[in-house]
């Protein structure tokens, strides 16, 4: 009985097995490691089975082999910042909320989502505003197709924990006149936020002496819970900060507490780029952007990446969705490498950076075996402004193709655009125009 059983199970499994695909005689770009020029790259079960130069690479003999001349596969695109899904954090009850989840208040049908899908972006830091000194905690996804609900999207840590990390801010977006809870003056600012930390050490002390004994335990606090696994190193804090001095203040605010960080816009980083590199601090930056009335941002410039990569600090991209489109993401990197960027550096910054400021390095961001089989297909090369996102993949499925009417209309906006792609719209049929 044992035997048929075993059988059994082995038979569902190769019922189950999914076929290999092997997508050959495209320029392969891994991220690590030089590109292929003519390359394959085999996936099969959601997973990169192997890359590399076509006849160096056995391509099993059950698998779909797909031809990709003149197209480009490269990893997909991680977003180290982004607001898409209709996204809330805090409100205006106090400036430090870190019990705010994300989790709690993104719309998986929302059509940002297949923007960012039709952008390359295969993995996405949600984040929630910045008008706070701390507006919640943020939430790492997997923009897999056919989202229902949020858990859809979700990834887990090691250690079973949604992933994610916490949103903290400081300049002129938190600042409110007038007294009242929020902070008037960029010193208060930090004021605040150092007096928080603190209430947090003395909370998780209160959790250590207690010990075993259930009854000393200080009263559950979700604020406190949020902040301890900021000071503990579970949860990454993306710092929304663009002056030259206000990024100072987070690097010694780091510095004392001890606390994992990811510097967000950095608007003013050419200026104290040496100093970001010697804290050993990651920075992602925004390169379409636009003062937007913020006098703090004045000094924003495109040589951001190119002075922090000479300083020698690690540098992402993200786009802030909608202050860039998620559709343009891929523009970020032509426009780095146009202002002094390495050609190298700058697709590392869309890839591998950002999995690395996710916590996600060992799962995404490169093309190697084991990892997962998140990859686009380009028409060409990446810093082209010419070139399109032909295909996005996630996890072995294919998330947007661009020969698709439906898809193709979320790529270049129009009547129907904002609809769920998954929902009937009749203009579709009529949909025309370029090569898709």
């Amino acid at each position: 009985m044992k035997k048929l059983t075993l059988i059994f199970f082995l038979a569902v499994a190769v019922v189950c097995q999914e076929k290999p695909v092997a997508f050959v005689n495209a320029k392969v770009i891994p991220i690590v490691g030089q590109p292929i020029e003519k390359g394959v790259l085999i996936i099969q079960n959601g997973k990169i089975v192997s890359v590399g130069a076509v006849g160096s690479v056995s391509i099993p003999k059950d698998a779909e082999i797909r031809d990709v001349s003149g197209k480009v596969i490269m990893p997909g695109l991680v977003d180290t910042h982004s607001h898409i899904g209709e996204v809330s954090g805090a409100d205006g009850s106090s400036p430090i909320q870190p019990d705010v989840r994300v989790l709690d208040s993104i719309n998986v049908r929302s059509s940002s989502i297949q923007r960012a899908q039709a952008g390359g972006i295969t993995t996405v830091n949600v984040m929630p505003g910045s008008g706070h000194l701390n507006s919640g905690q943020t939430l790492y996804l997997k923009l897999r197709d056919g989202a229902n609900k949020i858990e859809d999207l979700l990834i887990y840590t090691d250690e079973g924990r949604i992933a994610g990390g916490m949103k903290f801010a400081n300049g002129t977006n938190s600042l409110r006149t007038g007294g009242g809870n929020f902070p008037g003056t960029r010193a208060k600012s930090a004021a605040l936020f150092r007096e928080q930390l603190i209430k947090a050490q003395e909370y998780r002390e209160k959790i250590r002496r207690a010990g075993d004994d259930k009854s000393k335990l200080p009263a559950r606090d979700l604020t406190m819970e949020a902040l301890v696994e900021v000071l503990d190193g579970k949860r990454i804090v993306h710092f929304h900060t663009h002056r030259h001095d206000d990024i100072i203040t987070v690097l010694r605010l780091q510095k004392e507490f001890g606390f994992r960080v990811v510097l967000h816009h950095v608007s003013e980083a050419w200026k104290v780029a040496e100093e970001i590199a010697k804290a050993k601090v990651p920075s992602s930056i925004i390169i379409i952007d636009s003062p937007g009335g913020k006098l703090e941002t004045m000094d924003i410039s495109m040589t951001n990446g190119a002075a922090l990569e000479k300083a020698g600090a690690l540098v992402g991209f993200h786009t802030d969705d909608y202050i860039t489109d998620s559709r343009l993401f891929l523009r970020s990197a032509g426009l780095a490498v146009r202002n002094g960027m390495s050609r190298e550096k700058a697709l590392y910054a869309m890839t591998m950076a950002g999995a690395i400021m996710l916590d996600l390095e060992k799962r995404i961001g490169s093309l190697e075996p084991g990892k997962d089989a998140d990859f686009i297909i380009l028409s060409g090369d990446p810093l082209s402004v010419y070139t399109k996102v032909l295909e996005t993949w996630v996890e072995g499925k294919k998330v947007f193709d661009r020969s698709d009417p439906k898809d193709y209309l979320i790529a270049v906006g129009g009547y129907g655009a904002s609809e769920d792609r998954h929902a009937h719209i009749d203009c579709f049929e009529d949909v025309g125009g370029e090569n898709k």
